[in-house]
């Protein structure tokens, strides 16, 4: 029988489980179910027996699609959201003068050891990223080499044991055991970046519903990760307490006007009031852009931040890729372009897999469809994983499959009538809001960068 992967990306806004089948080295998906996601805030369990009951559903719909009745162990995500990270280096010496896997598996144990790990936190993740052997730097494979001292150079993510704990009990609940962790953009980034984009310095960012994920990529190895604390559910609640209507009808303006390019206009839209059944409010499309525009604006000023902080930006010779739900929003490439300093920009869906399901064909997925990959051994060679195995590429892959990418991307139409409440309270959208605020102010009639430029300096 051919091995069975299944991936399960916990969201705050869905979670997807795939089941992939390995035939001859590559996987095939046999089987999906995405779900909304309950028990889950800001990339973090908050509720155990929802998140379970929810991760539950998910594999069990995909099982049946799959066509299989037990599926033993899953690769999981974690959001970088209570994750901090470390640089480290081993020495060791080595008695024969040949580098096998048990001299680079105790440089990698070494390096562990000498890290100032955080205190209550757990390695998930130990990625190396150089390797120098006697007096010859930048090693790419030391394996069969001839030396006398190995070192390597490792970027370790670690993650708080409290949250650990909960997702491990949240898939315990599902009735699976944990395979793997690995880090949600960790997982984007194998989904969505080509060989060149990671040798030449690339950052990929995923833009979830209440989280951004980042991870920059230097001589095609992960040099840093980070998060940030805003997502596209932001712009939504923003819409839902600036226009005074439910959540619901909140998401559809969202989704229908979300156009970051479009031109000022005295047009005006009729959105349903709060707490009165038949009552409407009137707003001009020129209040909602403002309020998604200044949303936006400060999630991609905040991502910058992040990137300087790296001290790679300087770095990035193929700029940024995007992928998330928010990359379907009109006009967010040029936006982003503008605020990261006119750094080449893409957005990603996730690399062609034998078997995708069509649903699947979107930067929605490429965390789940990057967990499959990694699964299959898109992973870094002789990284350290979430159990402490080290993983080795025996036989190594010239290349990707080739992919192609929707620079932009438009929701379908829905009807507002049909819009229900989320169910989230008034409590947790003001609790969301205190995450950042900023005012509500009108931009002037001018060119198009010049616009975000004045917007940036409002908010900063």
């Amino acid at each position: 029988m051919n091995p069975i992967i299944l991936g399960v990306d916990i969201g705050s806004s869905k979670i997807c489980a795939i089941i992939a089948e390995i035939k001859d080295g590559a996987p095939q998906v046999i089987g999906a179910s995405v779900q909304k996601s309950e028990g889950v805030r800001k990339g973090s369990i908050s509720n155990i027996s929802q998140a379970g009951e929810i991760v539950k559903k998910a594999i069990e719909d995909a099982k049946r699609m799959a066509g299989l009745d037990f599926v033993e162990k899953a690769i999981v995500s974690i959001s970088g959201a209570y994750t901090q990270s470390v640089n480290s280096s081993g020495i060791i010496n080595v008695p024969n003068n040949e580098i096998t896997l048990k001299e680079i598996n105790r440089a990698l144990d070494t390096a562990l050891h000498n890290a100032a790990i955080p205190s209550g936190h757990e390695v998930i993740h130990i990625l190396p990223y150089q390797f120098k052997l006697d007096n010859q730097d930048n090693i790419e494979d030391p394996m069969g080499m001839s030396g006398s001292r190995l070192e390597v150079f490792t970027h370790i993510v670690t993650v708080q044991h409290s949250s650990l704990e909960n997702l491990r009990r949240t898939i315990q609940l599902a009735g699976v055991k944990i395979e793997n962790i690995v880090l949600s953009a960790y997982a984007a980034s194998i989904a969505t970046l080509s060989e060149d984009e990671r040798a030449l310095g690339v950052a990929c960012i995923d833009i979830g519903g209440s989280t951004c994920n980042i991870m920059v990529y230097e001589g095609s190895s992960m040099r840093f990760n980070s998060y940030v604390p805003v997502g596209s559910e932001h712009i939504r609640d923003d819409l839902a307490i600036g226009l005074h209507t439910p959540l619901g009808a909140a998401e559809y303006v969202k989704r229908e006007y979300g156009n970051l390019m479009a031109e000022e206009s005295d047009q005006e839209i009729e959105v349903p009031a709060v707490g009165a059944e038949n009552k409407k409010n009137r707003f001009s499309l020129k209040f909602v852009h403002e309020i998604i525009n200044t949303r936006v604006l400060e999630v991609f000023n905040l991502l910058n931040n992040a990137l300087i902080s790296s001290k790679l930006k300087d770095s990035l010779g193929r700029g940024v890729v995007l992928t998330g739900g928010m990359t379907h929003m009109e006009g967010i490439r040029h936006v982003a372009s503008a605020i990261f300093g006119n750094v080449p920009v893409r957005i990603a869906k996730p690399i062609e897999v034998s078997g995708l399901f069509e649903e699947l064909k979107d930067p929605t997925s490429s965390v789940a469809i990057g967990l499959i990959l990694y699964g299959a051994g898109g992973h870094t060679n002789y990284e350290k994983d979430s159990e402490k195995t080290i993983r080795y590429k025996e036989i190594k892959q010239n290349a990707q499959p080739a992919f192609t990418y929707t620079p932009e991307r438009n929701y379908i139409e829905t009807d507002l009538t049909n819009l229900k409440h989320t169910g989230e309270t008034n409590k947790e959208i003001k609790e969301r809001k205190k995450d950042i605020m900023y005012p509500y102010e009108t931009p002037k009639e001018v060119g198009f960068f010049q616009r975000i430029r004045e917007w940036g300096s409002k908010l900063f």
